[in-house]
């Protein structure tokens, strides 16, 4: 049939093209030929087209298999916005009544209907099979098709059932599109769906127009990201968090900010999720703060910026999350946000499943975390993660090549990690690898005698944060390779063997050193940013309040909140109580000498203070802090009051902490009474009043471990609040 078809007279016709991007002609050929086709192409590749235009030329109507309704709804409208009659596209899901499902079938039954969208679970509802079996199915396309593969970023279980039902219904070809797909996800999608026959098609997945950048997850983040929007005005941008309460919270704290922007993830009603994308297309708003349910081939070329509020689960999600970004081959800035404890988190979440999916999802969060900390080019990490080789060392445009880290040599260590993996016969991954060449003798590694073979430790004596990078950059070298199939054993290449052989120099880059606990931090990252001449000021002036009211520093301003006003510069009471720690109390009771001294320190030296400092917070926190208030004032029991906002107790200390520490005072002598006796309180609180820190851990050690974390967090507040409020 393709031999009497003039592709490019129809690309004009129905879509206004002169020319076919890519290998789209190819694909579109093989599938009026009668092929199965295997399509992998990326985000802004032109997937679409390849199933659009044949279903136009076709004989028949096409059914194209896809996710989300909201994606469904978005493609219907732009090919019926194309054509000159209504009803060439339709969609059949869940959001439909009985007369417009009716209206569907009618139309398709008529001819009128090209390209029919399904949902892969009303694909194989009794009532649409039955209809389905009826008329001439010109071939189906399953978009999205990696959601078959329990090795893909977003496995949906019913997309297993798509091969039986096509039996069902009726053969036609069958074109698999997908924008992200690792060997082995591609293997099990053409297994599953039953086209091993199929005729591959495979973009390159360099998106050079993209920068990647990973930063360090502060407490300071939303306002990170408040100032780099405020940096991009007008810009379109797409911000990523895994729960839906960080969505809501994110997005009103931006809209409070002046930022035009909006939630969106399936807790939302249909008709909201809808406005909200068309807001989003219609650039009535800027920015679109959403879980992975936002997103799957939206057609908006022009989103300037991808942001990753949490680390995703998969290098594949990332990836095709990141390749919403700058899809005209414009401007697109990908910034991920990364902190162990994210990774220890979304491990926690996996608790249950079972074993297998668990493993899956192990393995797939390393390789996260290995992009996340790598010092690497992240283009060549990401390419070489989907099978594709990067032949430059400098990318130009991700934040490792731009300011890259010092190389050095590893020959040596190479040398041991490949003996190390010969020695175990290729059979381990690379956590147990790094324990047998350190000589750590865990109980696994005992109950396989490894720890009697000759190269047991050998790297003992080698700087211990080398390991991961070493093995990391030999997978990227061709000397090692991992063997997904096999859970993530380390093999040996040929390269690798003739490298044990004759060893030449090899040179790495270390890993970046990210912090386990962004909690604890001081601040934003931006250390470059903290004058250091002001914060030894401020520092003497605390010293000198603190003697006056003979108390110890901290209990006046925390180190946290002098950093923050020797960056951001507050001169005024409203500014000042932005600063982390400094609520009205404390501003209006310590405020003043602090303020004075900051404005003469700007005037004196010219300094130009941050535009947007003033980042304003939302009320859901306060509704929180004034529930903990209004329930310490009434004495009710510290562990009830936790039970009735759903939180852990140490949460809600963290809570009243804040607040006390924030200048607000409270008396919890009532559930204090309760759970201490008279005398260690007055032990615990003797010790604050002579310390100068406020620090929990050396509490504990100098309190010889009498006491427990709890009760020493409670006689600490007990101490703020009387001393300092």
């Amino acid at each position: 049939m393709s031999e009497n078809v003039n592709l490019s007279e129809n690309l004009k016709h129905y879509f206004g093209f002169d020319t076919f991007k890519g290998e789209q002609e190819q694909i579109i050929r093989s599938l009026l030929e009668g092929h199965n086709v295997f399509v992998l192409m990326p985000t802004g590749g032109g997937k679409s087209l390849c199933y659009q235009l044949p279903s136009l030329i076709m004989e028949g109507t096409a059914i194209i298999i896809s996710p989300l309704i909201a994606l469904m709804k978005n493609q219907v409208d732009v090919v019926n916005g194309m054509s000159e009659e209504s009803g060439v596209a339709h969609y059949l899901n869940s959001s439909l009544n009985r007369a417009a499902i009716l209206q569907v079938m009618e139309d398709v039954k008529k001819g009128k209907t090209k390209m029919l969208y399904v949902a892969p679970e009303s694909l194989s509802k009794e009532e649409n099979v039955a209809f389905l079996k009826t008329i001439k199915i010109s071939f189906y396309a399953i978009d999205e098709a990696h959601c078959i593969s329990e090795w893909g970023h977003d496995f949906r279980p019913e997309y297993r059932n798509i091969r039986p039902t096509i039996n069902t219904i009726g053969n036609a070809p069958v074109i698999a599109l997908t924008a992200t797909a690792t060997d082995k996800v591609r293997s099990d999608i053409k297994k599953s769906l039953g086209i091993n026959d199929a005729i591959e098609f495979k973009s390159s997945f360099n998106r050079p127009n993209l920068y990647y950048e990973v930063r360090q997850k502060t407490p300071e983040i939303d306002k990170q990201i408040i100032r780099f929007i405020k940096q991009n005005p007008g810009k379109s941008g797409i911000i990523y968090c895994l729960s839906r309460k960080k969505v809501e919270e994110l997005a009103a704290i931006l809209l409070a900010n002046d930022i035009k922007a909006a939630p969106y993830h399936a807790g939302l009603d249909s008709p909201t999720r809808s406005e909200t994308q068309d807001d989003f297309l219609m650039e009535r708003i800027d920015i679109i703060v959403a879980t992975i349910a936002f997103g799957m081939g939206i057609d908006k070329p022009d989103v300037r910026f991808v942001i990753h509020y949490d680390i995703p689960k998969s290098l594949e999600g990332y990836y095709q999350e990141t390749g919403r970004a700058g899809r005209d081959g414009g401007e697109g800035q990908c910034i991920a946000f990364y902190a162990y404890k994210d990774l220890q988190k979304l491990e926690k979440f996996m608790e249950g499943k079972p074993v297998a999916e668990q493993d899956i999802g192990r393995q797939l969060l390393q390789e996260t975390a290995a992009y996340a900390e790598s010092s690497v080019c992240r283009r060549k990490m990401l390419l070489h993660y989907f099978g594709e080789e990067y032949p430059k060392d400098n990318c130009e445009n991700c934040d490792n090549c731009l300011h890259p880290h010092e190389r050095i040599e590893a020959g040596k260590e190479l040398l041991v990690v490949l003996r190390a993996v010969n020695a175990l016969k290729e059979n381990f991954r690379q956590d147990y690898l790094i324990d047998f060449i350190k000589g750590r003798a865990t109980d696994d590694l005992v109950s396989h005698h490894h720890d009697e073979l000759e190269e047991f430790g050998e790297g003992e004596d080698m700087p211990p944060k080398h390991w991961n990078p070493v093995i990391r950059q030999a997978i990227i070298a061709g000397y090692l390779r991992k063997d997904v199939e096999n859970y993530g054993t380390l093999k040996l290449t040929a390269a690798g063997r003739r490298f044990m052989k004759n060893p030449t120099p090899f040179m790495i880059v270390e890993d970046t050193e990210f912090s386990n606990d962004y909690e604890d931090m001081d601040n934003d990252g931006t250390a470059s940013a903290l004058d250091p001449e002001l914060l030894q000021m401020l520092r003497n002036l605390r010293q000198r309040v603190a003697q006056k009211h003979n108390l110890p520093p901290y209990v006046i301003f925390q180190d946290v909140s002098l950093d923050q006003m020797a960056t951001m510069y507050p001169i005024t009471t409203e500014e000042l109580q932005n600063i982390q720690g400094v609520g009205a109390g404390k501003a209006k009771r310590y405020g003043p000498e602090f303020l004075k001294l900051i404005k003469e320190h700007c005037e004196a030296n010219d300094i130009e203070r941050p535009q947007e400092f003033r980042v304003r917070t939302v009320a859901k926190k306060s509704i929180l802090k004034v529930k903990i208030i209004q329930g310490i004032d009434r004495q009710v029991a510290l562990d009830d009051i936790a039970n009735t906002q759903g939180l852990e107790f140490s949460e809600l200390l963290d809570e009243i902490e804040a607040i006390v520490y924030s200048g607000t005072r409270l008396n919890i002598d009532y559930f204090l009474e309760e759970v201490l006796d008279e005398d260690h309180i007055d032990d615990i609180y003797e010790y604050f009043r002579e310390s100068d820190t406020d620090s929990i851990d050396e509490a504990i050690n100098e309190l010889d471990g009498d006491y427990t974390e709890d009760e020493i967090r409670l006689v600490r507040i007990k101490f703020i609040s009387e001393q300092a409020n």
